[in-house]
């Protein structure tokens, strides 16, 4: 036969088998599955556009030239010339004035100049006066005006109408600066914002030789352009100029962006476990009813080839209009689902790409043909026998190697769609370890209900010893039910339950009542008056001793820049570190290698602790788990810091996972209290301002004005913004997974009942009542029900803890209840929708079905 002629014929068995029912269930299977997964690939496609669009208002900019020199003008004029917007700001530190003679305050401020297009992603707020709503601002200062924030202002006690004296020149308060998209979070030298024009900044002469200068360059335009750009100037940097853009500027913002695509990408994931089940069942009907068919053409001469091409052809067919139905049907879901998220994003979310439609169709073919081909090759090898014979089934040889491939091409593919190795290996390692589990589990449970009812002797009723030793006789294909019930619920439970713990999980990662302000320079002689005036307002924050101190020597080797070829690491390397002491261990934190330091350590004498250059003796410290790792620091390491021009060696003796989402004070290294004694030392705290309280920030600074009160209030306002984003589109993301599980469970179902349809036949036939079957019946979709619910239960609840800590570092709560609750709604669900898939076949007179035969 011909390739035409196998494609026409392919083509009048498929519209067949559509006409007849053959193929619905699996052709429902396939379609909803790519329709699930591109549905939630173009929505995740355009939210991951957006956060990163959204990140980029955090950098004020697509992409951040950094330097501390002026970027020399080829720069701008380049990026001009490729199509970019641009735009600078130059940020230095000077002391600004309010008032005169006895009245006058100084305060050290950060001035910023911007130019006209600042910013170029996001917008700048400000009020009209302090502690009132804020909006979003048009455009930057005018030239002679500037914008001042809130602690500025308290610090000057200035209000909107003021003049200020900024170097030379005097310039008019003209509103309260609320919001900056690129300010981020630098603890440690942020001072109260000035933002003036950049044409102003002459006037002012602040600028001289040796002046400390930031310049940044911003840039922002088509992806593709600002890409090229990149690239192009990457190469041209010099010492001291660096680039930032949405996956390095900003750590707080990484971390978000991360635990969001992560989110996303386990509802893909678990879309396509699902669709393996729905395809894999599917598949198994319809080829157990076509084993009469297939022996009838070996009768009247087709060949083993012949068959498994036409079978192929067809399904090759089928899988190319599957897809591209689940394609179109996907595309348009995602519309309607843009069009209900759309007011809760809060932002117009970008078109989405065309990898999703390429994702849908492989996997559309990839789950057709790894889950459906291997029970399909075992059509060619029926016997000619079964016309006479209808018991026998078909030949199950090289069956489990089949789906063993299948699940290979499965996992590459979700590796494919996770985007990243670690939460593809995470799903693809727990659902793999699952399915074994679970079929030893599902297959020792029904040797366990065949001993019960035997034991059980008649006082258990028919119904429910049929149904146990039903189970007992089919025991391989109740495994099989069993086991896709339990993976379809347990997908469920992980995107019902389990995911609503995630999210609250991280969105209780900052609290509400997280720190809002960070106070610090605060002086050794002045922490006893701090701590009295926040007591003052009912504030009892802690307050930390900080000392300076920049990183020489690892194991006696003199360690620099060069050394690490990691951005985050030369950094590191190049910056002072705030070193800090105490004895117990912060809240928020927990050893994860090593240990906490020992009363021996805590005990030791301050002097002998310092060790200068020469000197043997070491002091203790704890690292944090990350730092360590950045800088390759391990339990044991000898690390030596320069403190006020004396070296300081310590052990490193363990190593912290710090919960840095809880905004608390927190430090890389820790050492014992007499470790660090003697070192000019500052101290700082951290505590939530409520609203009310907000003088409390201008009579502290009255009375200490040498003190830096930070307020990261408008950072936490973004970044709590973006997750309740993110679990906006995720919730209703993981409804279209949902259909997907409802496949599953239909399919398994409505095999069950297929299955049990001879068989009923058979024993009303022998004189069973109609009521005695239905009792049966019943008792087994109850015990397959509440034994998969239960297995669900226990795995959502082990994957789940899993994901939580492998993949998203935070912890959740167990929920105890879930297994009973997954045991009472799972045997509900599936003697209900059983009930509702078999109850027609004991209406259905036994003759009519005995004549039909057993497929």
């Amino acid at each position: 036969m011909n390739l035409s002629s196998l494609l026409s014929f392919s083509w009048r068995m498929l519209r067949r088998d559509a006409r007849g029912g053959e193929l619905r269930l699996l052709a429902a299977a396939l379609v909803v599955a790519v329709a699930a997964l591109t549905a939630v690939g173009f929505f995740t496609d355009r939210v991951r556009q957006a956060l990163e669009r959204e990140s980029h208002q955090l950098l004020g900019a697509d992409l951040l030239l950094v330097s501390d020199q002026p970027w020399p003008a080829t720069f701008a004029d380049e990026a001009r010339a490729g199509g970019l917007q641009v735009a600078e700001t130059w940020t230095f530190p000077s002391m600004v004035s309010h008032g005169d003679a006895a009245d006058m305050r100084l305060q050290l401020a950060e001035v910023k100049a911007v130019s006209a297009a600042y910013p170029l992603r996001g917008s700048l707020r400000v009020a009209p006066a302090l502690n009132v709503p804020d909006a979003a601002a048009e455009g930057i200062p005018a030239s002679g005006e500037i914008w001042i924030d809130e602690r500025l202002a308290s610090a000057l006690a200035a209000r909107v109408g003021d003049q200020l004296s900024v170097g030379q020149s005097s310039l008019r308060v003209a509103a309260v600066l609320t919001l900056e998209p690129d300010r981020g979070i630098n603890f440690f030298s942020v001072a109260p914002r000035l933002l003036m024009n950049l044409t102003d900044l002459p006037a002012t002469g602040l600028l001289q030789v040796g002046s400390r200068v930031g310049y940044r360059l911003l840039v922002a335009g088509d992806a593709a352009l600002v890409k090229r750009y990149q690239l192009d100037i990457e190469t041209r940097l010099q010492r001291g100029q660096r680039m930032e853009d949405a996956q390095n500027g900003r750590p707080e913002i990484r971390t978000a962006l991360d635990r969001a695509q992560k989110f996303l990408g386990l509802s893909a994931l678990l879309t396509v476990v699902l669709a393996a089940v729905a395809v894999a069942l599917a598949a198994r009907r319809y080829v157990q009813r076509h084993l009469d068919p297939c022996a009838v053409m070996r009768c009247l001469g087709a060949t083993q080839r012949l068959l498994l091409h036409l079978y192929l052809g067809q399904f090759a067919v089928l899988g190319l209009l599957a897809a591209g139905a689940g394609c179109g049907i996907g595309y348009l879901a995602h519309f309607a689902l843009h069009a209900w998220l759309a007011p809760l994003l809060a932002t117009s979310l970008p078109p989405p790409g065309g990898l999703p439609v390429v994702q849908g169709v492989a996997v559309g073919l990839l789950l057709l043909f790894g889950f459906a081909v291997p029970p399909l090759l075992q059509l060619k090898k029926v016997s000619t026998l079964r016309v006479l014979r209808g018991e026998l089934g078909s030949p199950q040889a090289g069956l489990l190697g089949g789906y063993l491939l299948g699940f290979v091409a499965l996992a590459a593919l979700m590796f494919w769609i996770a985007g990243e190795v670690a939460l593809g290996a995470y799903v693809v390692g727990a659902f793999t370890v699952a399915l074994a589990v679970f079929s030893l589990i599902a297959r020792l449970a029904i040797r366990l209900a065949a001993a019960a009812r035997g034991g059980a002797g008649r006082s258990g009723g028919i119904g429910w010893r049929y149904g146990l030793a039903s189970l007992e006789r089919r025991a391989s294909a109740s495994v099989v039910q069993i086991v896709a019930l339990a993976l379809g619920f347990m997908a469920l439970m992980l995107l019902t339950v389990i995911r609503g713990d995630l999210l609250e999980a991280w969105q209780k990662a900052v609290p509400p009542d997280a720190p809002n302000r960070f106070v610090v320079n605060i002086q050794p002689e002045q922490v006893a008056p701090v701590r009295a005036v926040l007591a003052a307002g009912a504030l009892f924050p802690e307050l930390a001793p900080m000392v300076r101190g920049r990183l020489i020597r690892i194991n006696g080797a003199k360690v620099s820049a060069a050394d690490y070829s990691d951005d985050r690491a030369q950094r590191l390397i190049e910056r002072e570190f705030n070193l800090s002491m105490r004895a117990d261990l912060p809240e928020g934190n927990s050893v994860s290698g090593g240990r906490w330091f020992s009363a021996a350590d805590l005990a030791a004498d301050g002097q002998d602790a310092q060790v200068k250059a020469g000197a043997n003796d070491e002091a203790a410290a704890s690292l944090e788990e990350g730092l360590a790792r950045t800088l390759g620091l391990a339990v044991g390491d000898r690390i030596d810091f320069a403190v006020a021009g004396e070296t300081v060696a310590m052990r490193v003796v363990g190593l912290r996972h710090v919960d840095w989402d809880t905004m608390r004070v927190n430090f890389f290294v820790l050492t014992p209290p007499a470790a660090l004694q003697g070192y000019p030392a500052s101290w700082i705290t951290s505590f939530h301002l409520p609203t009310e309280k907000a003088e409390l920030i201008t009579q502290l600074l009255a009375d200490f004005p040498n003190l830096t009160v930070i307020d990261v209030a408008a950072i936490l306002r973004q970044l709590t913004s973006i997750m309740d984003q993110v679990a906006q589109a995720v919730q209703f993301i993981f409804l279209f997974t949902l259909a997907a599980g409802v496949i599953v469970l239909y399919a398994a179902l409505a095999s069950a009942a297929q299955e049990r349809r001879y068989e009923l036949a058979v024993m009303r036939a022998l004189g069973a009542r109609r009521e005695q079957l239905r009792r049966a019946l019943l008792a087994e979709f109850a015990a397959v029900g509440a034994l998969a619910g239960l297995i669900a239960s226990l795995g959502a609840i082990a994957i789940g803890q899993f994901l939580a800590r492998e993949a998203f570092n935070f912890t959740v709560a167990i929920n105890f209840w879930l297994p009973l609750a997954a045991i009472v709604c799972c045997a509900t669900l599936v003697t209900a929708a059983g009930w509702f898939a078999a109850s027609r076949l004991l209406l259905t007179a036994p003759l009519e079905t005995l004549r039909a035969g057993s497929a």
